[in-house]
């Protein structure tokens, strides 16, 4: 009889045969049971372990299979063979050295058995998706045995194979203690990463691989005191090992609530009985409208109702509830299908499964307790080495930080300032509590615990990474960021309501530092606006983060009114040309305007006020509103706080802003109907409804409203608004834009000294440097084709001229009339060759300056971009040819200028040359004074002796004209060369006044011609003081006594070369008293503020006395205090500043000149006496 097949041996085996009897056979070589019923080992159990390890590394890993896996998994390897190894020999894996030959080895196969399957999109294979399903169950397996296994410890033994290791120093540990170390963290890592598949139905209890049965493990074996140690002496006895810890406590903590962890046991059991409220109500809710809709007794008698279309196409609906109007709507709405065209998404993978950390995960009463207690143990003696180590690692992007580890420390060290903040609470309420006997201590109060993931590095680190991950799509990264940054604001806040003084100033810090910089403001602004189905979690996370964020800032702002930001701004920045040092520091006037230089878009950072109304007003728009829609869609799963979330930005919208038009669409309205009307819509008892219940019906009171005002609303509740549809629904009218009219660019000049061949060539030269050879040639042709026509015109103008010479009789001269009656040739206009050559024409300077210097000239405004270009009658074709050769000569041999200067330093703006040289007028004069007089020989009151000085306030008055006069177009030789000339100048005046005063030859002394010289100036000066004192004496008899001064005053007196032109002159007819004493306060000021002492002159006039002959610089007289009458008169003739060696003084003190002289009648005449210093 044949023997029957069955399908199973059709069947193909999924693993190469070859492969599977060599895996086999080493597995039945390792170990079995003993006669003792215990595990034994086989005789090269070492060898076949490692031979083992070989077969899955190059046959899974270099062959890219999963073959060997797969044999191991169906042959029980681990479960049968590697955790009874451990289990046999870990009484003794310290003691014994081949024992602990045989656990490293053990782990080392464990390690990559446990870890977690990957699909590779890029290098997946046929075995991959044939292989992947059984392994992933296989490995829960794995993890359930290694949690559960009756005869061992299993974590524990793979913490006392690492122990030796771990007690080296880090200094003296060789390569192998070091991965001995990393494959017993990776083991632990590999356990608590494994989770349950989504896509496998499983045939075990879910409870015995979930969270709460690792963590109850991780308690019972001890692992928890290991993390706290490891992490603790990071960077001190552990450098590498703290990725794998950050990576152990992102898969034991993702997910668990922080704030129900820290609840106290009596508040976690009546939040337990909210919740358990809160979902028989939604399920009462449920069947109340289920209720509502349900079919009557009877329903067996059937409805059905036809809808004739426009098209003769008729629709069905059956069922009583189409009867009833707004029912039988609502269910045709729900028979229409819209096939929506689906996208190839991209499929989430095994490892993305595994790193989302949205999905709230529930523990056991003791998993929460021993969590608990891991968590407070580690805020406070790990937390800070830690994630200070790997904040660092992260900056640095060394290459054990791969590219999910920046992620998760964001996600931790939100979750744990989240987890602080709900733990110091919980601490409040017990301290507190009057029956509670714990008391809060100055540490309990402090933030000192989380410090190192609050200071600047950190938050520069996370704008960084939030950033990035905006930038490249990484959503989950950007969630992680969000998340972490929402928690720092909150536990800033929470710092800034601290009872220590310590924390509120560490709390102001942080905030001014986070809202200094506009840029964290705009990103926030740019999330909330990015929102396009990422996924419930990242939406919570965004508009958790923009509420926040929000608050925060509105409340920092008002209590800060002139609270500044850092705004950076996109600006057309002047980028000069490269040039030599000479040349770049010649000009500081700007011969170089704006439209002349290379213009980058850079950023420029600049401070101003913040003004949180501007901001509010980016923050609400559009995109924001469809985001927060989105939120709102989930109304039946949204907590309270959630709900609270989205209705106050419904309501900033809506009336603090004042942009309801925003939510006049068709899908919002419907949306808000919906959550108060139902079907399905909020529970009436919800904490929330009744602000959502207010919030509705003062909304569509303002639509009605607004439709009634504006009826072009209802068309506009079917689309979105843009800002031009929200003015003009707001006012009525659309916004009015105003255009700026072009403004024409700076003209250019060639610096003088330059003839007009050589100024060609500057302006040829530019535009080949800035490569504008199009525009050369284009001047070039423009040139060629006017030249000719010029040509043509005046042949004809010869030809014409010599016909009328042959008509004209002979001996008749007719040249004046011929030149009178002779034509000019036309102008010749000038078309550009294209839009852009005609733009050039009115932007570009350096082509205009060709243009005008070759002859073109322009007609119309100065800033009319559509002005008329032309080459004026008086140019010859002579004229154009020359200029043609030039621009030819120059195009192709550029000219070279001294001291390497390009031709871009030799022009300037004719605005600001114009400016300077009517600057320079007077500021030539008035040094040209001070020049004239430094050539003086001051003779033995020069600088060094006492030296007459002009009042201070004259000479500031003099400083500022002459700063505002300088002249800024030199350059640095021309001005080195200046201060060497000056500083020769000075020291040959210097070398002279000290041979005149220290240098006196005794011939000098006694030389009568000079003497004869000296007293015939003094005669002479007499001889005008008396003449100026007889007009005086002659016109004070018929002036007022309160005569003022006058310009025409001023010819009286005798104009004088000064060092610098004083304030006010001496007048002959200063008969007044308050004149008297103005010009004796100026002596004063004189005299009160020179270095030296300074002549003062004190004119007393008396018509008994007659002047001796004694010469004025010489006359000792005494002061005369005769009459009560003592007010002195300036002297009626100003002192030569030629002749120093006359110099007057005065023996008055200074109380006696600044005090104020009362009036006396002027016809009263006093003798003259003068009195010299050295009577002192």
């Amino acid at each position: 009889m044949a023997q029957q097949t069955t399908l199973d041996e059709w069947a193909r085996d999924p693993v190469d045969p070859e492969i599977r009897a060599h895996v086999y056979s080493l597995i039945t070589a390792l170990g079995g049971a003993g006669d003792d019923g215990t595990y034994s080992l086989g005789d090269d159990a070492l060898l076949c372990l490692k031979d083992l390890r070989r077969w899955l590394k190059f046959a899974d890993g270099q062959y890219n299979r999963r073959d060997v896996a797969r044999c191991m998994g169906e042959a029980n390897l681990v479960k049968g063979d590697l955790l009874e190894i451990l289990a046999k020999i870990s009484p003794r894996v310290m003691e014994d050295k081949w024992r602990h030959k045989i656990a490293v080895a053990t782990l080392e196969l464990l390690v990559p058995l446990t870890w977690p399957f990957e699909i590779d999109p890029v290098e997946a294979t046929v075995n991959h998706h044939r292989h992947g399903p059984y392994i992933q169950l296989a490995q829960i397996g794995y993890k359930r045995a290694i949690l559960h296994f009756d005869r061992d410890r299993t974590l524990q033994t793979a913490v006392k194979i690492a122990l030796p290791s771990m007690a080296v120093p880090l200094r003296e540990r060789t390569p192998r203690d070091e991965g001995i170390i990393r494959i017993a963290l990776y083991f632990i890592r590999n356990v608590a990463m494994l989770s349950p598949p989504t896509s496998v139905p499983m045939d075990i209890d879910e409870a015995e691989v979930s969270r709460s049965a690792t963590i109850d493990t991780f308690h019972e074996q001890d692992i928890f005191q290991v993390l706290l140690s490891a992490a603790s002496s990071i960077g001190e006895d552990f450098v590498v090992q703290d990725v794998i810890i950050l990576e152990i406590l992102f898969f034991l903590l993702k997910g668990i609530d922080a704030e129900k962890l820290f609840m106290e046991e009596k508040k976690l059991r009546s939040k337990g009985a909210e919740d358990l409220k809160s979902l028989m109500q939604k399920e009462k809710a449920l069947l109340a409208d289920s209720a509502r809709n349900a079919p009557t007794r009877h329903n067996r008698f059937g409805t059905m109702v036809w809808v004739k279309r426009d098209d003769d196409k008729m629709t069905t609906i059956s069922g009583q509830d189409a009867l009833n109007a707004q029912a039988g709507m609502q269910k045709m709405d729900q028979s229409k299908k819209w096939n929506k065209p689906r996208r190839p998404g991209k499929k989430v993978g095994g490892d993305q499964e595994r790193e989302e950390f949205d999905v709230p995960v529930s523990l056991t009463a003791s998993a929460r307790k021993h969590i608990k207690a891991f968590v407070e143990e580690f805020l406070d003696s790990a937390f800070n080495p830690l994630f200070l180590h790997l904040r660092k690692a992260i900056e640095r992007e060394t290459e054990r930080v791969e590219v999910r580890h920046p992620r998760q420390y964001f996600y931790l060290t939100a979750w744990f300032l989240r987890a602080e903040c709900a733990r110091r609470r919980t601490m409040k309420e017990r301290a507190a509590d009057p029956k509670s006997a714990a008391v809060l201590s100055a540490e309990d109060e402090s933030y000192g615990l989380v410090a190192e993931v609050m200071n600047q590095e950190t938050f520069i680190l996370l704008n960084r990474f939030i950033q990035k991950s905006q930038d490249e799509k990484a959503w989950q990264d950007l969630n992680a960021g969000m998340k972490c940054f929402t928690q720092i604001l909150l536990t800033v806040h929470e710092m800034s309501e601290s009872a220590l003084e310590d924390d509120q100033e560490i709390a102001e810090n942080i905030q001014n530092r986070i809202f200094y910089e506009e840029s964290t403001h705009d990103r926030v602004v740019m999330i909330l606006r990015s929102y396009n189905g990422q996924g419930f979690g990242y939406l919570d996370a965004v508009t958790e983060l923009s509420h926040v964020f929000l608050r925060l800032l509105e409340r920092y702002a008002k209590q800060n009114v002139d609270m500044q930001i850092r705004s950076k701004r996109r600006a057309r920045k002047v980028k000069k040309k490269e040039a030599n040092t000479e040349g770049a520091a010649a000009d500081e006037d700007g011969h170089v305007s704006e439209t002349e230089d290379i213009q980058q878009a850079q950023r420029t950072v600049s401070e101003r006020k913040f003004d949180f109304t501007r901001f509010a007003a980016k923050f609400v728009n559009q995109s924001s509103v469809n985001t927060f829609v989105a939120f709102a869609k989930y109304f039946a799963d949204l907590d309270t706080e959630q709900l609270k979330r989205a209705h106050r930005f419904f309501h900033r919208v809506s009336f603090k802003m004042e942009l309801g038009v925003l939510l006049c669409r068709v899908d919002i309205l419907q949306l808000f109907t919906k959550m108060m009307k139902g079907p399905g819509g909020l529970d009436p008892e919800q904490p929330a409804y009744r602000e959502w219940d207010d919030l509705v019906k003062h909304f569509f009171r303002q639509v009605v409203k607004n439709v009634q005002e504006r009826p072009e609303l209802v068309v506009e509740m079917l689309f979105s608004k843009i800002p031009a549809t929200i003015f003009f629904l707001e006012h009525g009218y659309d916004r009015e834009i105003v255009t700026r009219a072009p403004r024409a660019p700076a003209e250019l000049e060639v610096k003088p000294g330059m003839e007009i061949s050589e100024q060609i060539g500057v302006a040829v030269g530019i535009l080949v440097n800035q490569s504008k050879m199009d525009a050369v040639q284009w001047v070039r042709d423009v040139l060629t084709s006017a030249a000719e026509e010029r040509k043509a015109w005046e042949d004809a103008d010869e030809a014409r001229k010599a016909i009328a010479a042959a008509e004209r009789p002979e001996g008749e001269d007719g040249s004046a009339e011929h030149e009178a009656d002779s034509p000019k040739p036309p102008s010749i206009l000038i078309k550009p060759d294209s839009e852009e050559r005609r733009a050039a024409m009115f932007k570009d300077n350096k082509l205009r300056l060709l243009m005008t210097l070759v002859g073109f000239s322009r007609l119309g405004e100065a800033h009319d971009p559509d002005a008329t270009w032309i080459i004026s009658p008086t140019f010859t074709s002579a004229d154009l040819q020359l200029a043609i050769d030039l621009i030819r000569k120059y195009e192709f041999d550029p000219p070279t200028y001294e001291d390497g200067k390009g031709p871009e330093n030799l022009v300037r703006s004719k605005t600001s040359a114009a400016r300077r040289s009517t600057r320079r007028v007077d500021f030539d004069d008035d040094e040209d004074d001070a020049e004239n007089a430094s050539e003086e020989d001051h003779g033995e009151y020069a600088a060094d002796a006492p030296t007459a000085r002009k009042p201070d306030g004259e000479r500031k008055k003099l400083k500022r004209r002459r700063r505002a006069r300088t002249p800024v177009e030199l350059d640095e030789e021309e001005q080195d060369r200046r201060a060497e000339a000056r500083r020769k100048k000075e020291l040959e005046k210097l070398a002279k006044e000290k041979s005149t005063i220290f240098v006196h030859d005794s011939d000098d002394e006694d030389d009568e011609e000079r003497d004869a010289a000296f007293f015939a100036r003094e005669e002479a000066l007499r001889q005008d003081m008396m003449k100026a004192l007889g007009k005086s004496l002659a016109v004070a008899s018929i002036e007022p006594a309160a005569s003022k001064k006058r310009k025409g005053d001023e010819s009286s007196s005798v104009p004088k070369r000064r060092k610098t032109p004083p304030k006010r002159k001496a007048q002959p007819f200063a008969d007044s008293d308050e004149d008297s004493d103005e010009d004796l306060g100026e002596a004063a000021s004189i005299s009160s503020r020179a270095a030296s002492t300074e002549a003062r002159v004190v004119l007393q006039i008396d018509s008994d006395d007659e002047a001796t002959d004694t010469p004025l610089s010489s006359q000792h007289a005494q002061t005369l205090h005769e009459t009560d009458d003592n007010t002195p008169m300036k002297s009626p003739a100003p002192v030569s500043r030629n002749d120093r060696d006359t110099e007057m003084v005065d023996d008055e003190d200074d109380d006696e000149e600044d005090a104020p002289v009362p009036r006396r009648p002027v016809g009263r005449n006093k003798r003259a006496v003068f009195v010299d210093s050295d009577s002192e």
